[in-house]
């Protein structure tokens, strides 16, 4: 008699119904702080979902997101002061279309050659155009220079004045939905296969006839978008847009965000984000342990993150999402194999 399975339960989309579940109840029971700090962490979420498509799905690595988050978020932040112009509606669409646009001339550079270019050519690259961009910002008054773009009118759709708070956490939310679904379906679909193919077996993908550098480029550019309306959500939220948004110091963080959360999830970035931001801000307040460990917190607490990263990468290079799912289910599984199939050799949709 043939045996009978009971249904299984997939771990991705549970945890993603459980974050979305308390993305939606929690904010309303939440003091005004504690709603300002959730909305930044959906907004820098959307940046770090940006890098987890172009590493985690198709082994680019860019120290560069900052560039366009920074890039976009100036744009519109003069496009407001000057024209008066404050409608979601309107900023939005040319923040990402600055970011799509400022990503394809990068990847113009970087990735569209004659040749296939290095990881490390392409991780340098991007790093360069980014530490360009931040030097010039810092030392132009067209756009502040060190001091930024300050005192930003705030968001409106139609006759209504998005403020800081529930209104404007649960705009960011609804954004970040619309495109976590949006790069879900891409990644699983027959252009993910393709990425995931390229991410494992670069060479023999192009052997196949795909053009491996446009599919980069492609993805190199939605990533650049993602990052750019990123970036307005986060200028228009602070009320503020400096030279610190386009460095790579925040491209760096985006890294550590998804390396910490979980390479090639996309919910990893999230809970990455969530993770590192809570801690960054809970620990230095930790008074348990005396005056003197509260002081080292206060001042020391980014040498213990790179420890606390430097303990991931070694002992947990999958991340925190890696305690609770296969490398096969992590980057994707395409056919009808059970997931718990042992000893599978391979984490994406082509075969060996």
């Amino acid at each position: 008699m043939q045996e009978v399975r009971s249904p299984t339960i997939n771990v991705l989309t549970v945890i993603e119904m459980a974050l979305l579940l308390l993305a939606l109840v929690l904010p309303p029971f939440l003091d005004s702080f504690w709603v300002l700090f959730v909305t930044k962490i959906f907004i820098l979420a959307l940046l770090a979902i940006s890098f987890d498509l172009v590493w985690g799905y198709a082994g680019i690595m860019s120290f560069g997101q900052a560039l366009f988050f920074g890039v976009a978020g100036y744009s519109v932040a003069l496009l407001s002061q000057k024209t008066g112009v404050s409608s979601v509606f309107v900023l939005l669409p040319v923040a990402a279309t600055i970011g799509l646009l400022l990503a394809f001339l990068m990847a113009l550079l970087v990735i569209l050659g004659k040749r296939i270019p290095s990881l490390a050519f392409v991780a340098l690259g991007t790093m360069t155009g980014s530490y360009v961009i931040e030097r010039l910002a810092r030392g132009w008054s067209y756009v502040g220079g060190q001091n930024g773009i300050s005192s930003l009118a705030r968001l409106t759709a139609g006759e209504l004045e998005i403020e800081e708070g529930i209104l404007f956490c649960y705009m960011a939310l609804a954004i970040l939905i619309v495109i976590y679904l949006t790069c879900r379906w891409l990644v699983r679909s027959q252009f993910g296969l393709v990425l995931a193919g390229i991410r494992q077996q670069e060479s023999r993908i192009a052997f196949l006839g795909y053009n491996v550098q446009t599919f980069k480029a492609v993805i190199f550019s939605l990533a650049g978008m993602i990052a750019g309306i990123s970036g307005a959500l986060f200028a228009f939220h602070e009320g503020f847009v400096g030279p610190g948004q386009l460095g790579p110091v925040l491209s760096t963080q985006a890294v550590l965000y998804v390396l910490f959360g979980g390479v090639g999830t996309l919910v990893g970035a999230i809970i990455g984000v969530t993770v590192l931001d809570l801690m960054n801000f809970l620990l230095p307040q930790v008074e348990f342990f005396g005056p003197t460990v509260k002081n080292f917190l206060e001042t020391g607490w980014p040498i213990l993150l790179g420890l606390l990263l430097l303990a991931t990468v070694l002992f947990r290079p999958t991340g925190l999402m890696g305690f609770v799912m296969r490398d096969r289910s992590r980057n994707f599984f395409f056919g009808k194999k059970d997931d718990s199939v042992p000893n599978e050799k391979t984490d994406t949709g082509v075969q060996s």
